[in-house]
Parts: C-alpha cells; sequence; structure tokens
C-alpha cells in the first residue's frame, strides 16, 4: 500500500497548495514516549481541574470560527458557513463534557452488596491513538477528544492526509487551552507507522471514523494486540416519509439534509423512501430544488466526485431515472452538480454501496412494511428516520429500524448530549452523550469489606 501524502489540494479548483512531510520512526517514539509521560500527569489531576481545561476548548472554538471555517473550506470545501456551524457544534461539545463529565464518570453504589460495600468507578485507561476523517475535520475529533481528555486519557491523533492544516489547528487551539502538548499531539504518520502505533503497548485503545475498509484494518490490527477499539464507518440512512400533508416542507427537510456538506456525512438520508401517493410530488420538489441551484460547493476531492458520478452513471445504464443535476465538471476541481435519482434496483451499484456524495435516491413504496423492508435491507446499520402526521404509527415503524440511531419526525437528531453511533457494518461503539464517557475506561469494581 502506497504511503499517504498530506496535502492540501483545494477542491475548487485542483490546485495543490501545501504539502508536508511524513513523521519519521522518531517522532513518532517520541510521540509515544511523551503520550504517557503526560498521561501519568494528566490523569492525577483532579477531574474537575481537566474540566476546566476542556472548557476553555470550547471556549477557543467559538473564538476561531471564522478562522477554522476558511481553512475547512480551503482543504474539503465544506462553505463558510457549515464550517462556522461546525465550530460551534465543537464548542457545544467540549462544553458539554466539561460540564457533565465528572457527574458521568462519578463513583456509582452497587446495591444489595453484602458484607461490605461496593462501588463502579469510572477510571482513565491511558494514552489513545484517533484515526479521523476530512469531511467533518473539527467535529470528528472533538466528539472522540472531548470526553476522553476529562476522563483522563490522552491522544495521538492521526488526521486525514487531505487536512493537515485542520489538523494542526485543532493541536494549536487545545495547547493553547491548556491542554499539556504531551496530551494531544498530531501526527502526520504513514500506513505502516499507524500500525506501529496500535501495536505499542502504550496504547490502550484506538478509535477510528472512516471507510469499512479502514474499519476492518484497524479493528484486526487491534484485535491482534488486544486493544478496546471504536469504529464508525459508512452508513445508507433511510428516510421514510409514511404521509404529509405538506410534501414541500419534508421533502424541503430532506434536500437540505442530503446535500449538506455537499451530501459527505455519513448519517446523511441517503435512501428517501416515499409513499406511492406522495412520491411524484416529493419528486418533484425535490427536482425544482435541485435544477434551480445557481452555485454549490465542491466535493472534498476531484476523485471523490468521479466516483459518485460513477456510481450514478451505473444505475442511470441500467435503467434509473436522473431527474435533475448529476454533472460531474471538466476538472480538475471536484464540482458536481446535487442530483434526484430515482428506479434504483438491486442490480445497481447505488443499491448496495453507500452515495458519499449530493444525490437524492428516492423510491417508491405502497405500504408500510415494504417501508420497512426496504429500510432494512442494507449492510449498514447508523441512522434512519421515519416521518408521518401520526405519530404512534411512524414510532411503530422507527422502532423496527435497523440502526443505531432512530428518529421521528426528524432528519436526525443531532446534539452534543446524544450519543452517536450504528450496528451492522456501520461500526460499533458509541460518541458524544453519557454513551461517550463509557468506551475507553476502566469500569473498576472498588470493593469495602465491614
Amino acid at each position: 500500500m502506497t504511503n499517504p501524502t498530506y496535502r492540501v489540494t483545494d477542491p475548487s479548483t485542483g490546485e495543490v497548495l501545501e504539502t508536508f512531510e511524513h513523521a519519521t520512526d522518531a517522532e513518532i517514539e517520541a510521540t509515544l514516549s511523551a503520550s504517557q509521560e503526560a498521561y501519568v500527569s494528566w490523569s492525577e489531576l483532579s477531574i474537575g481541574e481537566r474540566a476546566d481545561i476542556v472548557k476553555q476548548v470550547g471556549v477557543l472554538f467559538g473564538e476561531r470560527a471564522d478562522q477554522l471555517a476558511e481553512t475547512a473550506q480551503v482543504e474539503m470545501g465544506k462553505t463558510v458557513a457549515e464550517g462556522v456551524e461546525e465550530a460551534e457544534f465543537c464548542q457545544a461539545i467540549f462544553d458539554y463534557f466539561a460540564t457533565e463529565g465528572p457527574d458521568l464518570a462519578a463513583d456509582q453504589p452497587i446495591k444489595g452488596v453484602t458484607g461490605g460495600k461496593a462501588m463502579v468507578q469510572r477510571l482513565p485507561v491511558g494514552p489513545l491513538l484517533g484515526i479521523m476523517p476530512w469531511n467533518f475535520p473539527f467535529y470528528q475529533i472533538a466528539r472522540f477528544a472531548a470526553p476522553n481528555l476529562v476522563l483522563g486519557n490522552t491522544i495521538i491523533l492521526k488526521h486525514a492526509e487531505s487536512v493537515p492544516r485542520s489538523a494542526l489547528a485543532i493541536e494549536q487551539l487545545l495547547h493553547d487551552a491548556g491542554v499539556p502538548e504531551g496530551a494531544y499531539r498530531n501526527v502526520f504518520a504513514t500506513f505502516d507507522q499507524i500500525s506501529t502505533i496500535i501495536a505499542d503497548p502504550r496504547i490502550q485503545g484506538v478509535s477510528l471514523t472512516g471507510s469499512e475498509r479502514a474499519g476492518s484494518t484497524v479493528a484486526a490490527q487491534a484485535g491482534q494486540h488486544l486493544k478496546k477499539c471504536v469504529l464508525e464507518l459508512g452508513g445508507s440512512d433511510p428516510m421514510v416519509v409514511l404521509d404529509s400533508t405538506d410534501v414541500a416542507d419534508v421533502a424541503t427537510q430532506a434536500w437540505d439534509f442530503r446535500i449538506a456538506n455537499a451530501g459527505q456525512a455519513c448519517n446523511s438520508n441517503k435512501r428517501m423512501i416515499v409513499m406511492d401517493d406522495l412520491f411524484d410530488d416529493f419528486v418533484a420538489e425535490l427536482t425544482q430544488k435541485a435544477t434551480s441551484l445557481s452555485t454549490f460547493a465542491p466535493m472534498s476531492s476531484r476523485a471523490a466526485a468521479e466516483l459518485v458520478a460513477e456510481q450514478v452513471q451505473d444505475a442511470v445504464d441500467k435503467g434509473a431515472t436522473l431527474h435533475a443535476g448529476g454533472v460531474l465538471s471538466d476538472g480538475p476541481d471536484a464540482h458536481y452538480s446535487p442530483a434526484v435519482l430515482t428506479g434504483v434496483t438491486p442490480e445497481m451499484r447505488a443499491y448496495a454501496e453507500e452515495l458519499f456524495g449530493p444525490v437524492a435516491v428516492v423510491y417508491r413504496v405502497t405500504s408500510d412494511e415494504e417501508a420497512l423492508a426496504l429500510a432494512n435491507d442494507t449492510t449498514f446499520g447508523l441512522g434512519g428516520s421515519v416521518f408521518s402526521e401520526d405519530l404512534e404509527k411512524a414510532k411503530t415503524l422507527a422502532q423496527r429500524l435497523e440502526a443505531g440511531m432512530s428518529n421521528v419526525n426528524s432528519v436526525a437528531g443531532e446534539a452534543a448530549e446524544l450519543p452517536f453511533g450504528g450496528v451492522k457494518r456501520s461500526g460499533f461503539g458509541r460518541e458524544l452523550g453519557p454513551l461517550g464517557m463509557e468506551e475507553f475506561v476502566n469500569k473498576r469494581m472498588f470493593y469495602i469489606a465491614d
């Protein structure tokens, strides 16, 4: 496997603006040593002292939102408005764990113990490795780093090769907030060096957000070395629309969520499953929105745009209907016009593969059971949603979605306090909310005899 090159490539032009050297093996060893050394002192602070520093991290995310957004725009094409929103979400995440973390990690008495007292303690485990993707270059780090820093773990962060400036900006932000340099270290590691870090006995766990292929590789390495891992992988989330007296409103929610971040979100509503009596109006609304777009952000890279174009073309070649959009620029930029696609069938790539780009795929169904069967006919299980004006009917169907996150009359519940994660090939483990404090922690039983 070819080692990655850390480079800044502006997806709006295809121009390479800056490159970064890989870490040397000596630098990797120094990072491991610094992370272990910092763990000793960082974990000895009270959880309140760590929470105060984590709180300041959030403050700086708010203060630097504009600069961070501009960096993300240059590196992966995110609009400035979306970049600011992402930075502000990071502020909320760090604030949540700084505020709630001490209580979430508090000792938990065990009832009914005879002959003494017992409790479950939640203690840090040591240095952790985070492997993060480019699509949300700040948020992905925040949801991993915030709870673990409060707990007392230390972090080595390997970011995506295409967002090195973002990686360095976050490292500087954390240090400016008071996180010791050894407690959070960015590394421009090669694939071989990642394997070395996972194998190192000082590393106690690894969290990866990325592709199924990357997740499988990292999980195998973590298992070989008896390391805990958390994986947040792909998704092909269903959005089931059972009924509506305002199709335009539901279609607007569907469209806005689908094209956000140029469609490059794991939990995006990639499969819209709509009842027959609403289908034509729903598709017409989406088509109108797609055709009325005069400008749109590029995807993260030329390769990403070409992959989505190939998946859509495969569907069209096999009989699907492209109602709007779906035009790939001549290059070398990464623009791909937001598309509306119907008539997708199982023999098409778009049916089973994740469409990680701005493509609204709409399926027609004639019954609740058909909608549910289609919603669950996927190897993924990240999230999903059900829309209906009959709340009980929507809740009943949403309870049967095979997903880690199920939503009723909302495209997705997203907040610092709401756990995020999936089942099936979407991975395992949870981030955010109270469950975000439960992954890389020593749940120690502490017993005191009478």
